[in-house]
C-alpha cells in the first residue's frame, strides 16, 4: 500500500513539473514573439508622402521628442521624429503646408501603433533620425553602425 502511495506522489510531482515547464516555455515563446512584433526592423519600413500639418519640436505625447502630423492620401499620421536637435543641426524646418517623404515603420508601444520615422526628407533634403536598428540619433554621435555623424549637409546615414 506504501509503495503505491509513493508511486502516486512521485508521478504527481513529475506531472505538475511537466505542466510548469511547459508554460514557462509558452511564457518564453511569448515574450520573445512579442519583442519581435515591437523591434524595429528596416525590412518592414514603408515610405510615406504627404502635407506637413502641424510640427511640435518637443511633444509631451509618447513617445517624447519631435513629431510631425502628416496629411497623406490615407488620413492624418502622426510621425515621431526623435531628436528635435537633429532636424536643426541639418537646417531642415517644418512648417504646415511643406511636403515630405518620411521612411520609417509603424510599431506597437503602450499608447497603440506609432509610426516611427527612420528618414526624412524635405525637397532634396533628407536626414537619418533613426539608426537601422531603430534608435534615435543624436547629433554629434556615431551611429550604431559605425556611419559617420550627422552633418549639415543632409546627407543620408
Amino acid at each position: 500500500m506504501n509503495s503505491n502511495i509513493g508511486v502516486r506522489t512521485c508521478s504527481l510531482f513529475f506531472f505538475t513539473a511537466l505542466l510548469f515547464c511547459g508554460s514557462a516555455g509558452a511564457q518564453q515563446k511569448a515574450a520573445t514573439s512579442l519583442e519581435h512584433s515591437r523591434g524595429y526592423n528596416t525590412s518592414r519600413e514603408v515610405s510615406l508622402q504627404g502635407t506637413v500639418v502641424d510640427y511640435q519640436p518637443l511633444s509631451s505625447t509618447p513617445p517624447l521628442g519631435a513629431h510631425v502630423t502628416l496629411q497623406t492620401s490615407s488620413g492624418i499620421v502622426d510621425v515621431h521624429l526623435g531628436n528635435p536637435q537633429m532636424l536643426a543641426v541639418n537646417h531642415l524646418s517644418l512648417a504646415p503646408g511643406d511636403a515630405v517623404r518620411v521612411i520609417g515603420e509603424n510599431l506597437n508601444g503602450i499608447q497603440g501603433t506609432q509610426f516611427v520615422a527612420r528618414i526624412l526628407q524635405k525637397g532634396s533634403l533628407a536626414i537619418a533620425v533613426r539608426s537601422p536598428q531603430g534608435l534615435p540619433l543624436k547629433p554629434g554621435r556615431l551611429a550604431a553602425n559605425g556611419a559617420q555623424p550627422s552633418t549639415p549637409q543632409g546627407r543620408v546615414l
